[in-house]
């Protein structure tokens, strides 16, 4: 890609972002799931010459939202701890199923996730997905329950693939017919290999800040 001239403001904070998200009749699986190319998110961060090591797909139906999560040119095994979700290397979701894009404080509507190829189990080799809190967050989220998330993750020579499915249940107001649009961005942490996100990067609050994230369109 040509380089971009130097700027005082981040290429994607230029932008309000509008992506479709396709649907998929089949998510979730005791295989996992497995989501075809047409299912990738664009790569965002190439506009500000973020360096692209995941490949992201996600899906949707009614009962949910899936997707595959592919880190390639690793060399190190991923450094996961189930104790400590924020710092390992993984994937965060946030997901607003109201898509407000004008307020700067989540509110009930706003999901935070985490999925981890590993640090769970009494070997921590075992995948991990749980629920964060939004930061400064003027209402919470419902708490999710205990294995009401699913994820699945397999070892690669350079890398690995991680699969997770977040249920409609643990979306609160996830309502496809009247609110076809999801407030989103994510971000994969490496220690090895760095920081990949959707909507901006980390010179803005994208972790707490919804005004930030782009939007999902529910389509078929």
């Amino acid at each position: 890609m040509p380089s971009t001239p130097n700027t005082l403001i981040a290429p994607r904070f230029l932008f309000r972002f509008s992506v479709p998200l396709g649907f998929r009749k089949q998510l979730w699986s005791a295989e996992g799931i497995r989501l075809e190319p047409k299912y990738r998110l664009l790569p965002l961060g190439e506009l500000d010459e973020e360096r692209q090591m995941a490949d992201m797909r996600m899906a949707w139906n009614t009962s949910g939202i899936g997707f595959t999560l592919r880190v390639e040119g690793k060399r190190q095994p991923p450094w996961c701890r189930e104790s400590r979700l924020e710092d390992s290397d993984g994937l965060q979701l946030w997901i607003d199923t109201r898509d407000t894009q004008t307020i700067h404080r989540a509110t009930r509507f706003c999901h935070r996730f985490v999925f981890l190829p590993a640090g769970g189990g009494r070997k921590s080799d075992q995948p991990v997905a749980d629920q964060l809190i939004v930061n400064r967050a003027r209402e919470n989220a419902r708490a999710v329950r205990p294995r009401e998330l699913q994820v699945r993750s397999e070892k690669r020579t350079n890398g690995y693939l991680l699969e997770g499915f977040i249920p409609a249940v643990s979306l609160g107001g996830f309502d496809p017919a009247d609110h076809p649009r999801l407030g989103f961005t994510y971000a994969v942490t490496d220690r090895e290999l760095g920081l990949q996100t959707f909507s901006v990067g980390p010179s803005f609050p994208y972790p707490e800040d919804p005004s930030t994230w782009a939007t999902l369109e529910l389509v078929e």
